[in-house]
């Protein structure tokens, strides 16, 4: 099992950091303590006291809800600065854990998918009414990351009906409800979005289902890792779920 997110101190900066989150975010047991979240806990810790300036890319489909509040939560409280760069797509929990940052900057061709958690659910009537109770907690907490991001652009009325609406943000649109401090020019990594993503999701933009040619992806695909490979200041191994 790789881990889908990489981190390296950076070549030119003893005090600054770069985080990858590529791929979707799993709930895994390495071995018998070593849980996603704390291995991702280890592997930030071992970047040093030192680091004051956490650059963290995120071109993610979204996945595990509680690994990824509890990333968010690393990021949110470490002691260092955090930008978020939205490479491509934060959908789900992924728009959590870039909410939790303290500045989030996302190319004119990017997006954020915001929506209300999902859950597998078996039993008798008592068990779903229990579960729709849960998954409005769990709600409740992104809804709590979303709103101390936005402050005043955003109100709790607003993120539930976006929540509620599955909604699809180009970098624009999350400017505007406080979602997204900076825009910059197009990026040609936001084409690199997956198949499987499609899949997942009902109101996936029409813009993105055009936007793929399946036949020239994966070339796509290889060249990122072959370039990502090369350089040795930010990326040591391919990166998990590229």
């Amino acid at each position: 099992m790789k881990k889908f997110w990489e981190m390296k101190q950076s070549a030119n900066n003893a005090n600054e950091a770069e985080i990858f989150i590529y791929g979707d975010i799993v709930r895994y047991q390495w071995d018998e303590q070593d849980t996603t979240a704390s291995s991702f806990q280890k592997d930030l810790k071992a970047l040093g006291d030192s680091i004051n300036q956490i650059n963290l890319h995120v071109n993610c489909p979204g996945g595990a809800v509680f690994e990824g509040i509890a990333i968010g939560n690393m990021m949110k409280h470490h002691k260092a600065n955090v930008t978020a760069y939205v490479d491509a797509l934060a959908a789900s929990i992924a728009s959590v854990i870039v909410a939790s940052a303290d500045k989030i900057i996302m190319p004119e061709n990017s997006m954020l998918m915001i929506h209300n958690p999902w859950m597998g659910v078996r039993g008798n009537a008592k068990d779903f009414r229990k579960a729709a109770d849960d998954l409005d907690k769990i709600a409740e907490s992104s809804v709590i990351t979303y709103l101390s991001k936005a402050g005043a652009k955003l109100t709790e009325e607003r993120i539930k009906q976006i929540m509620d609406d599955e909604t699809w943000l180009t970098a624009k649109e999350a400017q505007e409800i406080g979602l997204c401090d900076e825009v910059m020019e197009s990026n040609q990594i936001a084409a690199c979005i997956s198949d499987e993503l499609f899949q997942k999701y009902s109101n996936v933009p029409e813009i993105l289902n055009q936007s793929i040619d399946k036949s020239k992806d994966n070339e796509f695909r290889k060249k990122l890792i072959a370039d990502a490979t090369q350089n040795s200041a930010l990326i040591g191994t391919i990166l998990g779920g590229l």
